[in-house]
């Protein structure tokens, strides 16, 4: 019997990538990445999308062209299958992840609006998700499901994110009311492109549960807020629950339809095999790191940091971002915390902050900007900078759920060396993954080995610091491709080729374990550290509101110089 390959799509923030593997053991064949040629807007809508001039964003806006996801699937699952040097026709399986929440507004048919003759209206593209200017929505869903006591708060730690579908779509109506009205699906992009591919419009359980408030609670039926409290949030909002979000659901593995006649030929694979439910980029992640049982918690590792585990407890975890049964691996809790921004903070500071001297260094070095700080702040001893940082460029996803909060540098002096502001970045992202796992702990969800996968598994500066400050064995996913083949693991459930997620991930995912260990005089100095960074933490994220003074500050003057 000859073998057989499926294959996983990951989208990310700026990138798409296809990965064939073989199902026997989880070889890796093949990939290719195709950059999002519009990558994300957030200043402007170019003229070349709305035939005008350009169109200025509001701050805190974050879109992407849904075109670009398409051209994924054009471009690099051939590329992917043609590198493995595989026969097409072996392949019998393709499954996709999506970086959530990430929103698509379509037509009854999934055309996007804004090829619906509505490419100069921002609110017409997809909404990617670090779109932040729905934190307001956010706040007025937090209090009025606080006062109304609503039962499903508590699986969200308590607050609901500006990232996720229901204060983005809140954005939406109240802000292009026409728009709203004229679209028929508010969609996760998981399940936009699974529908590209299969024609079937499936709502995947991972995002229906963590980003769309879609909760079984005390053994009744899944249902998601009522129609009485999203209409006490906004008149004429309380349908938009039956009217544009419900829809049929699929649990993870299962295949949502087949790929059709018009996808085949996007891809070169071979029309009517099975598309796996639609996923996350970050749970989809677990499997392949074969890290699917209590205690084990998987950090996907990129321009954001996403933290997913599963449990056989269910436990209300102050800040997380859901709880969701079968979430992650069906039959289990699967548990949901993250960090907005940690890539993205190293890549702003080489980006922003990065003397023409060190620049020069680093060429001559043959470094990249990010190995020759790395090298520098290595050669350091805990706490020798003297600083600490917060990690809130991106806002806080977990445990505050705030993205008003922003990011300090506390400690600088006329001798502070961009190497030690480095250094205290990439450690308060490490301090803000052991507050979520201190979380977890408190709430009786035991935390007991940490897995990284990510492409800042590459950094080893950055992985000892975490094993450091959380005292914990830190395991790495031993793929360059985690999502993607955490995708194509989903992608041979669906075909049939395993009965079920674990054993496909105990035959196909790769894992380097223990490959950090905590070293003690390490973590007795930064425990002094993380104290620091706790007291700072609780002040400017509990008892001031001094960061979001700030950001309304910057509004208004952004807003003043609009309109002069």
């Amino acid at each position: 019997m000859p073998d057989q390959y499926v294959v996983g799509v990951d989208y990310g923030t700026l990138s798409g990538r296809a990965v064939v593997v073989r199902v026997s053991d989880g070889a890796e064949l093949g990939t290719a990445v195709h950059e999002y040629p519009h990558a994300v807007l957030d200043t402007t809508l170019p003229a070349s999308l709305t035939g005008a001039d350009a169109r200025r964003l509001p701050a805190e806006w974050a879109l992407q062209v849904p075109e670009d996801y398409r051209e994924v699937l054009r471009t690099a699952v051939p590329a992917a299958v043609a590198a493995a040097g595989i026969d097409p026709a072996d392949v019998v399986g393709l499954g996709t992840d999506f970086t959530a929440c990430t929103m698509v507004p379509c037509l009854a048919d999934g055309t996007p609006l804004n090829e619906a003759g509505h490419a100069d209206r921002p609110h017409a593209y997809v909404k990617l998700w670090k779109h932040h200017a729905a934190q307001p929505q956010a706040d007025r869903i937090n209090r009025l499901a606080e006062e109304r006591a609503e039962a499903w708060l508590p699986r969200y730690g308590g607050l609901i994110s500006s990232e996720w579908e229901f204060a983005k779509g809140l954005q939406l109506f109240e802000e292009d009311r026409d728009l709203y009205d004229r679209m028929e699906h508010w969609v996760e992009a998981a399940d936009w492109i699974v529908w590209q591919l299969c024609g079937q419009y499936v709502r995947n359980a991972c995002t229906a549960g963590y980003k769309g408030l879609y909760q079984r609670l005390d053994g009744a039926a899944g249902s998601y807020p009522t129609r009485a409290y999203l209409e006490a949030l906004a008149s004429g909002f309380g349908s938009f629950v039956e009217e544009k979000v419900a829809h049929r659901i699929g649990q993870l593995g299962e295949p949502a339809g087949l790929l059709t006649t018009q996808a085949a030929a996007w891809t070169g694979l071979p029309a009517g095999i099975p598309v796996a439910v639609g996923n996350v980029d970050a749970h989809v992640t677990a499997p392949a790191a074969q890290a699917v049982r209590p205690g084990q918690m998987v950090a996907i590792m990129g321009t954001s940091t996403c933290h997913v585990m599963s449990s056989d407890v269910l436990r209300e975890v102050p800040g997380m971002c859901g709880v969701v049964d079968g979430g992650v691996i069906a039959g289990s809790w699967g548990y949901e915390a993250g960090q907005s921004g940690v890539g993205d903070i190293f890549g702003w500071f080489t980006a922003t902050s990065l003397p023409p001297a060190y620049a020069e260094a680093a060429a001559a070095a043959g470094e990249s900007p990010h190995q020759h700080l790395t090298r520098l702040a290595a050669a350091q001893a805990v706490g020798q900078h003297g600083l600490v940082a917060l990690d809130w460029h991106s806002g806080n996803r977990s445990v505050l759920v705030d993205h008003e909060l922003s990011g300090l540098v506390l400690g600088q002096t006329l001798a502070t060396r961009p190497e030690d502001v480095y250094r205290a970045l990439l450690e308060a992202t490490a301090f803000g993954t052991r507050v979520i796992i201190e979380a977890f702990r408190d709430a009786e969800v035991p935390v007991e080995e940490l897995v990284v996968a990510g492409g800042l598994v590459r950094n080893p500066l950055l992985m000892q610091i975490y094993a450091d400050v959380t005292r914990l064995p830190l395991s790495v996913l031993d793929s360059e491709q985690g999502p993607a083949l955490g995708s194509a693991i989903h992608a041979a459930v669906a075909a049939g080729c395993f009965p079920d997620v674990p054993t496909a991930a105990k035959a196909m995912g790769r894992v380097r374990p223990a490959a950090y260990l905590p070293d003690e005089a390490r973590a007795q100095a930064y425990d002094e550290l993380f104290g620091v960074y706790l007291e700072l933490h609780d002040h400017f994220g509990r008892r001031t509101t001094t960061m979001r003074r700030l950001k309304a500050i910057r509004r208004s003057a952004l807003a003043g110089e609009e309109g002069a």
